[in-house]
Formats: C-alpha cells, structure tokens, sequence
C-alpha cells in the first residue's frame, strides 16, 4: 500500500528564548493491496458540529477516499478488485453501519452521499459498530480510519474499544478537524496504533479533508516503501541539538541545522511505523511565529511521493525598545596621499561636560496590550554620606502584542556626568573611579478599567 500517512509534529507550540524542544518525524506504509488485500471501516463522524461545509467536504473526502482504493486495488465495473471492501459507519448520538464490507463503489458512495448531521458525538458506538463488520478469521489485513471533529459527549469510553480493536490486530488511522466543538488530540493518540505521530492526522480546515483523505488512500493503495531517504533542515532560527535512534533505519547530522534518516524497508509484509525524534534549540533574533521547517525531502525507490506538514512555533522573546536615539553622524572623506585635512563638522548643540554613561533596562513579565510608564534615576554617593543626583529620564514603553506576558527592554538610555562635580559633592575628576547608584520605577499605564455607562 505504500507509505499511508506521513507527519511532523513538536512537543511544544510556544517557547521562551533559547529554549529546546522535541521534533517527531514519523511514517507508516502498508503492503500492496492487490497481492494482499484488506478490509477497511471508515469511521464517519455526523454530529451535529459536522453541519454545513464540514460534512460537505468529509464526503467529497471519503468519496474520492473510496474511489482511489479502487483504482490502486485494479477494480474493474464498478467493483473494488483483488478482495479487498470497504464498509462504512457513522456516528452521532448513536452510530450506525450505511455499508457492510463490499466491493461495490456505487454502494459505498450512495451511503456516504446520505449522511447528514445533528446529535451528539459518540465514537465509542462508532468503534463498537466498526468491530462488528469485520470477519476476523479471513486472514486480510483490516483497518479502521475514524475521523471527527470533536470530542466524546456521548455513549462509554471509546479508548475501551479502540484497544480492543487494536488487540484483534486492527490497525487503526484517526483523522481530526479543530471543529466547532474542540478536539481531544490527545483522545486521538490514544485510540490510535502506535506511534500516534504515525497514525494520527490532524488538519485546521474542512476544506483540506478531501485532499487528506486522498493522500491517505493513495498511499494505501501503493506498494510497501524501499530505499527510503529523508532529509530534513530546519528553519535558521534553531539548531539541531541531538538525534534520537530511530524506530527503523538510521539517522545523522549534516550540519548544525539538517539531518539525514534513511529506511531500508518499511510496509512491505505488514503494516509498519517508523518515526525520529530529535531535539532543537532556538538561536537568533527570531521571535514570534517561527516556522520549524526550512525545507524537508522525501525519496525512496519505488516513486512514493510524500510531504510533511510545517509546525510553527511561537517564540517569546523580550521586546525591545529604544530609549535615545544615537546621534546622527556627519560623513567625512580624506582625499588619496593628502597627509592633512580641514574639515567643518557643523554647529551641534553642547549635551554636557563629563562621562557617558548608557544603561539597558529590562523589565519581566510585562503584559500585552499595555504600555509601561518608566522612570530611570541616577545618582553619586559623595563620600559624606549624601548622595548627589545626576539625572533623571522618562520613558513610555509601547505595548507589545505577544500572546503572553513577555519580558520589555529599553535600550540606550544615556546621562552625561558632570566633571568635576557640583558644589557640595566632591566626587573626583575625569581620571578617578566612581561610584554611581541607578534606580528604576515602572507602572502600567493602561489598566483595562472604565467607567460605566
């Protein structure tokens, strides 16, 4: 059947500055289909969040699903070839089997074409009925492919019955769309055959389920992978750290942001997952919404063509602001073998007499969509227990738009210190150390507070 499913997925979705965290890359193949048949259960969810476009698309994808498992089985008059059926339940409040294992495409699509939405969600009746159509003592490989869009409301728990399916060697694909309901991911992990990066896909947007489901099919109808080789580079923002053994194959750096796996055989006698796992570590200036990948590569032997999906992950850095600008410069040219030149650098406004002193201030866990009043103030001990002040600035900082409390620097905040010092403050001259307390005060300026009307 080829390589059925491919995916990409990371351990986490937002990370602070210069951390790590885990990347999976994970496949599954199954064997030839027309050499070894198989039955297959699709699993169709009809809650009624499924109303509208979803459903719409759910069945162009479980149609053109249908219809690719009988070109790849060589099916002939309207019949799936080879001994291979398809059956099909769906499921609401309560599940029910549209089609018993067959071979015939107009039955299958006459019942997909007749679904239609409202209840509740119960995947475990959608399990139970599933397990009911299959014929456990005829040798063929058997698959369930359950898809849905949210989570259990309704009936026992499906992880019960996804286990036992699993234990009388069923092999099972989840297929999620984030829907109106939200999606348990992790329910799906768990129903899944292991490893769930393998077996469990996820997509955003009804509008990609048909493409989805026809990937899906269409690897299921190729034969099992050879010769397979993977190259993956991440985006410049991170490094590779470290490279996890792999399931099948080996794996190994190329250079500090790419690695190379490589797969001798996969699906070629049975159902088979592989998956990589290693570790990346955010370097760079990058922050916000940063694309793990840079590109990745697919290629084996025998013309699979396989993609992965790109992770983005939302780096938290500080947000920067400028206190004082630096002052412009003035450009001045010396002429080829001149040993000497006058030269105007114009007229400037005098700032001070004495040192500069330029200080960065950051604040933690500043949070969005407020500004920040903050006030900075120097001052010198004078060695008689007073102390001298030597400035004082103030600065608004803008409000940043991170999707959590982030740390604010404020950048160049600069003094001129007067030398010598001023009356009463004997402090020393330009060519003597000193010693100089700053103090910083900040408070949001927006609170979220009004008035009534």
């Amino acid at each position: 059947m080829g390589i059925a499913a491919s995916n990409k997925t990371v351990s986490a979705t937002q990370i602070a500055c210069g951390e790590s965290f885990q990347v999976t890359l994970a496949l599954t193949a199954e064997p030839d289909i027309l050499s070894n048949p198989v039955d297959i259960v699709m699993i169709l969810d009809r809650s009624g969040s499924m109303a509208g476009s979803p459903l719409a698309n759910l069945k162009n994808g479980a149609n053109r699903f249908i219809d690719i498992i009988y070109q790849g089985s060589g099916g002939s008059d309207g019949q799936i070839g080879n001994g291979s059926r398809i059956g099909i339940v769906s499921f609401s409040t309560t599940a029910t089997q549209d089609a018993a294992l067959t071979a015939s495409v107009d039955a299958l699509h006459t019942a997909v074409n007749g679904l239609t939405a409202g209840g509740y969600t119960n995947q475990s009746d959608g399990f139970a009925k599933a397990l009911e159509l299959f014929d456990g003592s005829d040798g063929k490989g058997k698959i369930m492919v359950l898809f849905t869009d949210g989570r259990n409301t309704g009936g026992g728990n499906p992880y019960d019955m996804a286990e036992r399916a699993k234990a009388e060697g069923i092999v099972i694909y989840c297929v999620g769309l984030q829907g109106r309901d939200g999606l348990d991911v992790p329910a799906l992990d768990a129903w899944s055959s292991d490893p769930d990066s393998a077996y469990v896909l996820i997509t955003p947007d009804d509008a990609e389920l048909e493409q989805v489901f026809a990937d899906l099919a269409a690897n299921i109808a190729r034969p099992g992978a050879t010769g397979i080789v993977i190259r993956e580079q991440v985006s410049p923002c991170f490094r590779i750290l470290s490279i996890q053994a792999p399931d099948k194959g080996s794996a190994g750096l190329l250079d500090a942001n790419s690695l190379q796996w490589r797969i001798d055989r996969l699906g070629v006698s049975g159902s088979e997952a592989a998956a990589l796992r290693f570790t990346v570590q955010h370097v760079g200036d990058c922050s916000g919404p940063v694309p793990v990948n840079e590109a990745v590569s697919y290629s084996d032997d025998d013309g699979n063509t396989v993609s992965f999906p790109s992770p983005v992950v939302e780096v938290e850095c500080g947000t920067e602001a400028e206190g004082d600008a630096c002052p412009q410069p003035v450009e001045l040219t010396l002429p080829a073998c001149e040993d000497s030149v006058d030269f105007d650098a114009g007229t400037f406004a005098l700032e001070g007499l004495g040192r500069m002193v330029q200080l960065s201030v950051t604040l933690r866990g500043v949070c969005p969509n407020r500004r920040v009043a903050l006030a900075v103030a120097l001052s010198e001990p004078d060695g008689n227990g007073g102390e001298c002040q030597r400035g004082l600035r103030f600065f608004t900082l803008p409000a940043h738009t991170g999707a959590s409390c982030r740390d604010v620097t404020l950048r160049c905040v600069r003094f001129v210190l007067p030398e010598p010092a001023d009356a009463g403050c004997s402090c020393g001259g330009l060519c003597r150390a000193r010693s100089l307390r700053v103090r910083v005060m900040a408070n949001y300026l927006d609170s979220g507070w009004h008035c009534c009307d």
